[in-house]
């Protein structure tokens, strides 16, 4: 074994070459023997974090959505050593089959705070007091960086959706597989819950990421981890089975973000294993039971948008106007086509949809005001008629060019606006990855 792990470390040395030019949550083939000098890993340890870093500062920013592939299944190989490095957070593991990798240990210094706050090894929920209305508009979150990967918790088809069901709300997604299934942590953090849950979770593990996500598994058979444990992307946590309110041999799985739950396929592609898109940005409608994947809100405030552009730029149909102290917008005058609903408790866009013979795609059209998760008892809706004209033209928009250090919120302050309204504006732009130069509408 020491002369497994002389060699090891000898042919470790000729990758250090390639480190700034990949990704560390990515697998490293080492090359074949060579006789290189060992204290060249005295270099690796000392500069390979800062290696790594400079790696993926240099890398392109992502506009466009790319699904990222899984890393590898830790289940299928073994380690078989460690190397330290620079940072006590991070490790070098060397696998059985020549390759290693870098691995968070334990959670970084800037991480702290997730582990700390809101952290309950006894129950299964543990942000209490923490609603929708009290997290920002929209909240960006880093799935993955140069030092974590991702791993799927099962791959395979869905039985069940995120949703409503059975007159009571679906937290997460059922993906069916055999009693006795690997099951596998999706991303690096610690198991805040390894229990039997008496809530109809049966055998249920919970994991808070270093990403502020907190992520459920349940109905195993059995339980790899316990309360307090660090684990790693791809790391087998457990095996799937029907224990709790199960049916059969499934996994229940859930994401969730300050313990608000919201759809997994916003994150997973769970028929291929892949992750949608590096960073996610949940929006705190996202947070609703009715908000699926499948409901695109940006395309539909996208043709909302467009829709309107072209009204203003053709022959306008004759309106009436009122203008208040408090805004200066324009209304359109409603038809004897338009149908007005007033809120009463229980409804929700959905349940207006099937009442009034439409789809809550067209109620959102004809409300794009209105948040579908914030519904208020008495306040009055359209839910039927044409869609409302646009108040301003193109020609009154104002427009800004995004220069070094600005952010939605320092726009706000300077166009005497908010960011939600900048965001609304701009439906396509991610207020993280706003780039110098880059045009946007803020009135």
């Amino acid at each position: 074994m020491k002369l497994l792990r002389l060699l090891v470390i000898i042919v470790l040395c000729v990758s250090v070459q390639q480190l700034s030019a990949q990704s560390a949550d990515t697998t490293l083939v080492i090359p074949k023997l060579d006789s290189m000098l060992v204290a060249q890993i005295d270099s690796l340890r000392t500069k390979g974090g800062d290696a790594v870093a400079k790696s993926d500062s240099v890398q392109p920013k992502r506009h466009i959505p790319v699904p990222i592939p899984p890393i590898r299944t830790l289940g299928q190989v073994a380690a078989i050593d460690t190397l330290p490095t620079a940072s006590d957070e991070l490790q070098i593991i060397l696998f059985n089959d020549n390759t290693w990798r870098y691995v968070r240990t334990k959670p970084s210094k800037k991480d702290e705070k997730i582990f700390t706050e809101y952290w309950n090894t006894g129950v299964t929920h543990a942000y209490y007091g923490i609603t929708a209305e009290k997290l920002p508009e929209t909240t960006a979150i880093e799935l993955v960086d140069s030092l974590s990967g991702h791993h799927y918790p099962y791959k395979g088809w869905m039985s069940s959706k995120f949703g409503p069901r059975g007159g009571r709300g679906h937290h997460g997604v059922d993906l069916p597989l055999k009693t006795g299934d690997p099951v596998y942590a999706t991303f690096d953090g610690k198991v805040r819950y390894s229990a039997f849950s008496s809530s109809g979770y049966g055998n249920l593990i919970i994991i808070r990421h270093t990403n502020g996500l907190e992520t459920y598994y349940a109905h195993l058979s059995e339980r790899n981890v316990e309360a307090g444990d660090w684990v790693i992307a791809g790391q087998q946590i457990g095996k799937g089975g029907s224990t709790g309110r199960s049916s059969g041999p499934h996994l229940h799985f859930e994401t969730r973000y300050k313990g608000l739950s919201f759809d997994p396929e916003r994150i997973f592609d769970f028929k291929t294993g892949e992750i949608r898109r590096k960073d996610l940005l949940l929006k705190r409608r996202h947070f609703s039971i009715y908000s699926k994947y499948e409901q695109d809100f940006d395309d539909e405030e996208d043709k909302k948008q467009t829709t309107t552009a072209k009204s203003t730029s053709s022959t306008k149909a004759p309106t009436t106007s009122k203008t208040s102290t408090s805004s200066s917008k324009s209304t359109t005058k409603s038809t004897s086509t338009d149908k007005y609903h007033t809120i009463v408790e229980g409804d929700t866009f959905g349940s207006l949809a099937i009442k009034y013979n439409t789809t809550s795609k067209k109620i959102q059209e004809l409300n794009p005001d209105v948040d579908p998760t914030k519904l208020q008892i008495g306040k009055k809706i359209r839910v039927s008629g044409s869609k409302s004209s646009s108040s301003s033209s193109n020609s009154s928009a104002v427009y800004h060019t995004i220069s070094e250090g600005d952010t939605f919120g320092h726009l706000a302050i300077k166009y005497n606006t908010t960011s939600k309204k900048i965001q609304e504006l701009n439906p396509k732009v991610d207020p993280a990855k706003i780039q110098i130069g880059q045009k946007i509408r803020v009135k």
